[in-house]
């Protein structure tokens, strides 16, 4: 049988997108969206809107665009090849043991189980123990990537959305509802800080890297002819994009219903504590551990396996199972030294890296509008980076001067939307250039034929 006629069977088809779920369905994830929900509170149904677009539709753009490009160093490399090999580090390291991986393992703990711990005990032992655990299972897991769809498609994701499921069916029936009005900038900019705060699920930059893994995993079924590969890829990306927004918008639901009884909570893990306990009294807490566990232990093995498939494939020398213990041990390192320290981290790196993403993502999209058009992504990333990274010291409060305030004048640059002004200047000077070119070559080739 050739790879045309090659087709995958429905549950395949089903097993693959429950992977793409739980690859984007991690620790931000599960406590942004109720965050979102309780601080919009009726104006819920414009934030959401702005977060799906960042949350959902652009992840799972990217994994189809990265499975067309066939990995994000080729993609990038539209840029420049040293920009390849350098954003894709960069993206890695931060997506993996940099930021991502010790995120996603230090959350459960601290917002599902440390409230539970007796005063009198240190919280740091219990983190060490629980992260030895945690990454211990997330290695096993990863080190036999050829069983991850099968492991994760058919036992951990179900059992996630079963009990996310539960949770949101109970919360209906028996929970008690009291919305309030928005705060902070939901008030008069919820479609903005919604879209915004589905930088902080990094799905988007994760999704660079994993539309290789279901790219490998359809490759692994059988399936190795590229278009086929792409369109199998469309088809578990958008099922998988309709189950994260079903699980988003139950849990924005949520917050949105208990904003006025958890109003001025400091994140989305208090209000589904408040939630769990509502519901359940003292073993939501298990619930909840649970949830967390489950969501955040299948996101860092999708993290562990892509970034070790990347660099034992691109530098030969490193073996798969040694990329994967160390970086293991290093996320491992940083998880223990806490929540606070990491996500101060996060939010600079993000602002900087987003909006690269997302220009590279929509470039990609379009690539075969502009073959003749070599200038369009150099420049328009190039632009799109030097505004965003400006922005990131602007958010750290770093002293700019001039630059301050001549950037106070760029079109949403204070709510952080600065580079959509700067990416389309890109494309419309680098479409002028290849405008003026075209017209110098025609009248050129036009003069040699009256020569002739």
């Amino acid at each position: 049988m050739d790879d045309y006629s090659m087709k995958l069977s429905k549950k395949q088809m089903l097993m693959t997108s429950f992977l793409l779920f739980s690859l984007f369905f991690g620790a931000g994830n599960l406590i942004f969206p109720p965050f979102l929900g309780a601080e919009a509170g009726k104006n819920m149904p414009i934030a959401i809107i702005g977060f799906l677009i960042t949350a959902v539709i652009l992840p799972v753009l990217g994994v189809v665009i990265v499975a067309k490009f066939k990995g994000l160093d080729k993609l990038a490399s539209r840029v420049n090849p040293k920009f390849a090999l350098v954003f894709t580090i960069i993206i890695l390291l931060s997506i993996g043991p940099g930021l991502g991986i010790p995120r996603a393992a230090s959350v459960p703990f601290e917002m599902a189980i440390m409230p539970y711990l007796p005063e009198n005990l240190n919280p740091k032992i219990f983190l060490l123990i629980y992260s030895l655990i945690f990454f211990a299972l997330a290695l096993w897991l990863s080190l036999s990537p050829l069983k991850l769809p099968k492991r994760v498609g058919y036992i951990l994701t179900p059992t996630l959305l079963i009990l996310i499921v539960t949770l949101f069916v109970t919360f209906m029936v028996n929970g008690t509802r009291n919305i309030g009005e928005a705060a902070g900038g939901y008030i008069d900019s919820s479609f903005f800080v919604g879209f915004n705060e589905g930088y902080q699920t990094m799905d988007t930059i994760a999704a660079l890297n994993f539309g290789l893994v279901i790219a490998t995993t359809l490759n692994d079924m059988g399936v190795s002819d590229n278009r086929k590969v792409v369109g199998y890829t469309v088809k578990t990306g958008i099922f998988a994009g309709v189950i994260l927004s079903a699980v988003y918008l139950m849990l924005a639901y949520m917050g949105m219903a208990v904003s006025k009884i958890y109003e001025g909570s400091e994140n989305g893990a208090v209000i589904l504590r408040g939630i769990t306990k509502m519901l359940y009294g003292d073993a939501g807490a298990i619930i909840l551990a649970t949830i967390f566990t489950l969501a955040c232990l299948t996101t860092c093995v999708g993290l562990i396996t892509s970034i070790s498939k990347y660099f034992s494939d691109t530098f030969k020398k490193f073996k798969y199972t040694h990329v994967a213990i160390f970086i293991t041990v290093v996320s491992f390192l940083i998880c223990n030294l806490g929540l606070n320290m990491i996500l101060s981290i996060s939010i600079p790196v993000l602002n900087f890296i987003y909006p690269v993403s997302i220009v590279l993502i929509i470039l990609g999209f379009f690539d075969n509008f502009y073959k003749n058009n070599k200038l369009i992504y150099p420049l328009t990333i190039a632009l799109t980076a030097l505004i965003s990274f400006i922005y990131s010291l602007h958010h750290l409060k770093v002293p700019l001067g001039f630059l301050d305030v001549a950037c106070s004048y760029i079109l949403g640059y204070e709510l952080g939307f600065g580079w959509v002004s700067f990416a389309i200047f890109g494309v419309l000077i680098s479409g002028i250039v290849a405008l003026i070119k075209y017209f110098i070559n025609k009248k050129a080739a036009n003069a040699e034929l009256k020569e002739e």
